[in-house]
């Protein structure tokens, strides 16, 4: 398993490292889904055990996923191997009584609880999860502040972001000078990655590293899902409420996913290959987090590891998922 630099931290990530969301379960926020279904914990924890034996070093999670069950999930899978890896997690989801989710006693207390939750003194990576720091960015500075004075604690290690757009990291990123940005990139939609763009200018300037959440685009890059029929995802889960999971967005995905096919074969292993391959194969990109809820998933995921593909490769994926109509 190749590793890479986080960064100006000198954390080294494993190139495909795990992302939890999923472990959270079915979940809920303002009545809307924001989880994932038929999550089974001892299956999780297999999976969880087989990526460290495989080489996997780094795994992502969030005060919100499950609101907490995803963090005391891996905290059990990981048991006396936590010392060996490294834990990132987040803030800013779940706002529990707090007025914000960034008041910086809001922010001390969850980073408190995830402590508990992952049964560990302290945190490698902790994200701001989101861009909304309120009117006129009105918490960013008593966040930074907080999360600064936990890093002094030795509570955390690296600060990072996460946000959704251009805007949100041009105007924050000089704030709080993270470690790592983390938002969504994959084939359909690399904008966050692409060469000259804005976000690839803030890495370079600030000599951060990217973590890339979303690579396989919630499974569509796996090319499983039928065009004929829009599949159908039970209560609490986030795909349900996605307009790229509709059978005509489907039917324009797969157009270019069978290109894909037709180019490097059409197993699951492969496919999984091309997707993180294409998005690793981009500057300062130092790891893709995959979600996982099983052990053949995790070796689906980990089929990439070491298996770069070449630059006419990426070219090609490149002007094949250019003409998709089907983004984020």
């Amino acid at each position: 398993m190749e590793k890479r630099r986080l960064g100006h931290s000198g954390i080294e990530v494993s190139e495909v490292s795990l992302g939890c969301w999923t472990m959270g379960g079915p979940n809920w926020s303002q009545g809307n889904p924001v989880g994932w279904a038929d999550v089974d914990e001892s299956e999780c924890i297999e999976a969880v055990h087989h990526a460290l034996d495989r080489g996997v070093n780094h795994f992502d999670n969030a005060d919100v996923y499950g609101n907490g069950r995803a963090e005391r999930m891996l905290a059990k899978a990981l048991g006396e191997r936590r010392k060996d890896v490294i834990v990132a997690t987040k803030v800013g989801h779940f706002k529990g009584t707090a007025i914000h989710a960034y008041d910086p006693l809001h922010i001390r207390h969850q980073c408190e609880q995830s402590l508990r939750n992952l049964n560990t003194d302290y945190i490698d990576i902790y994200y701001f999860h989101h861009g909304d720091f309120g009117e006129g960015d009105m918490y960013v500075d008593g966040a930074v502040e907080v999360a600064t004075r936990l890093k002094d604690e030795g509570k955390i290690r690296a600060i990072g972001l996460s946000a959704y757009s251009d805007d949100d990291f041009t105007r924050l990123v000089p704030k709080i000078k993270p470690t790592a940005l983390q938002s969504w990139a994959h084939c359909m939609d690399d904008g966050f990655i692409r060469s000259g763009g804005a976000v690839q200018k803030l890495l370079e300037a600030y000599d951060m590293a990217f973590v890339a959440f979303s690579p396989l685009n919630q499974g569509i890059l796996l090319g499983k899902y039928s065009s004929e029929k829009a599949p159908s995802f039970p209560e609490g889960d986030i795909r349900s409420s996605r307009d790229k999971f509709k059978a005509d967005k489907l039917q324009a995905a797969n157009v270019c996913i069978d290109q894909i096919k037709s180019m490097f074969g059409s197993s699951i292993e492969e496919m999984a290959r091309v997707a993180l391959q294409y998005v690793l194969a981009h500057d300062r990109v130092a790891c893709v987090i995959p979600g996982f809820r099983n052990k053949r998933q995790v070796e689906c995921n980990l089929a990439a590891a070491g298996k770069p593909l070449s630059d006419a490769e990426v070219r090609t994926i490149r002007d094949i998922y250019e003409a998709c109509p089907v983004g984020q």
